[in-house]
This record gives C-alpha cells, sequence and structure tokens, in this order.
C-alpha cells in the first residue's frame, strides 16, 4: 500500500480561486485543480492507495469551516488533517474537538499562520497535542511563496521535540525546505518522523541517499505536496534511488500504515 502523507485540496469552489493565487504566490504551476477529485485521479493514475490532505487555516475563524470540510471528503483513501490557528483563543480546546471527531491529527504551517515553530507562547497548545496522541504535522524549512524568515528551521524542530518528547511531530520537507545542510547536521539520525516532499528534486543523489539511509528507518514517509509536485514523477524519483526493499517499502507506505 503507498500512502502519500502530504497533499493539499480545497473545496470545489475554493479550489478555483485558490490555485490560481497560489500559482501566482510561489511562481509555481499546479499539477491538478486542487480538488479532491483531482487528487483521487492523480492517485488512481500513480497508483497510490491513500493520501493525507493537510489543510492551513490562515485564520482562526476558519477552525469550523475546516473541520466541517474535513468530515465530508474523509473515507478509506482520504485522511483530512484539520487545522487550528495559533491565534485562535479556543486553540486548546480545538485540539480536543478535533480528537473526539475522529480525526488523527493537525496541520500548521507556520508562515501561512505568522508565528515561530518554537515559540514558547504556544506551550499550552503543544502539551494538548502532546496529551491528545495526535499527530502535529507542520511545515518546515522556508517556503517557495515568503521571504526566507527562519520561523520553522531545524534548530527549533530540535528545541520542540525536547521540550515536548510526547509530541507525534512530523516535519514536511525532508525535515526542512533548502535547508537540508543542517537538516543532516542537526536532525538526521534522530526519532522524528520526515516525510519528504518537495525535496529530491532540489537535492544530490548522494545526499538524498546519505540522509535516508543515516535516519531511523521507520521514521522516513512519503510525501508530494500535491498539487505542487506530480505524485507519479514523485514516486519515481524515489523508485530511481535503488534503496534496498525494505526502506523503501517503509518509506512509501509502511511507516505510514503504522503511524496512521
Amino acid at each position: 500500500m503507498i500512502i502519500d502523507f502530504h497533499t493539499h485540496a480545497f473545496p470545489d469552489a475554493v479550489a478555483a480561486k485558490a490555485i490560481p493565487t497560489l500559482e501566482k504566490v510561489g511562481n509555481i504551476t499546479a499539477h491538478t485543480t486542487g480538488t479532491v477529485d483531482a487528487l483521487l485521479k492523480s492517485m488512481d493514475s500513480a497508483g497510490i492507495e491513500k493520501s493525507v490532505i493537510c489543510s492551513i487555516a490562515t485564520r482562526p475563524e476558519q477552525f469550523t469551516a475546516i473541520l466541517k470540510w474535513s468530515h465530508e471528503v474523509k473515507s478509506s483513501r482520504i485522511i483530512p488533517l484539520p487545522s487550528i490557528h495559533p491565534n485562535d483563543p479556543d486553540c486548546v480546546q480545538h485540539v480536543y474537538r478535533v480528537k473526539e471527531e475522529g480525526f488523527i491529527g493537525i496541520k500548521m504551517h507556520p508562515y501561512y499562520q505568522n508565528y515561530f515553530l518554537a515559540d514558547e507562547q504556544l506551550t499550552p497548545f503543544y502539551e494538548a497535542v502532546s496529551e491528545s496522541e495526535l499527530l502535529l504535522v507542520a511545515h518546515c524549512g522556508f517556503d517557495i511563496g515568503f521571504p526566507r524568515t527562519r520561523c520553522a528551521d531545524p534548530a527549533q524542530i530540535l528545541q520542540l521535540i525536547t521540550h515536548f518528547p510526547k509530541l507525534r511531530f512530523v516535519a514536511t520537507h525532508f525535515g526542512g525546505w533548502k535547508l537540508w545542510d543542517e537538516v543532516e547536521e542537526i536532525l538526521i539520525g534522530r526519532e522524528i518522523f520526515m516525510e519528504i516532499s518537495f525535496a529530491l528534486k532540489y537535492l544530490s543523489t548522494e545526499q538524498i541517499c546519505r540522509m535516508l539511509k543515516r535516519h531511523p528507518p521507520e521514521y522516513l514517509l512519503f510525501g508530494s505536496d500535491s498539487p505542487w509536485d506530480d505524485q507519479s514523477v514523485c514516486l519515481q524519483a524515489l523508485a530511481d534511488l535503488s534503496l534496498d526493499t525494505e526502506l523503501f517499502n517503509g518509506i512509501t507506505g509502511n511507516n505510514a500504515q503504522a503511524l496512521l
């Protein structure tokens, strides 16, 4: 079973507006229309059984709408992660609501939500996520559409998991987009879940293989960041590394299945 741990999709009406806007902001071309139906077609083409949809609440008041939509699209193949804005006055209560309503985790994005990953003011939120045993999937590293403020760098990831050792944290983009030398120095080898979306095409084969082979194998997850990358192309890029079968199967599905 192949599981894509990092995808995006929107309600149909929102996708029609959001995708062109995000394409312009990031100077990037989407590979689908950004709807759930388009994601499912992409999954079928790539041979992917399940995808995790990572929503982002860019304002506190979006929590309820995202939660409602997440219920609407949740299925045996689509695993939605609702989102909570760090400035939400009810963020702690909303953590427990996400848990009570049957979701497995939350997605956060320091750039779109304007916060620093290791901000001490988020301690009650992180404590709640830890206690609830929800996954916390967060954008890590720089972002293609924003100035390069260090709001989610490897040092902050290490600080976060050190202060909250029970936090089930998943670092996206191989631990930090465009900060992979620091990832390799600070994070590789530690028991930190990392999904590898939007990373392989920016790294040398030598560095990719070195990082993958030095990290605990059960902590590696496949991700595409669809629609911002093509799921089939991402899978092929991983296959082209000629990893041993156990490692490849772990990355593409077995580790995610165990985590989910």
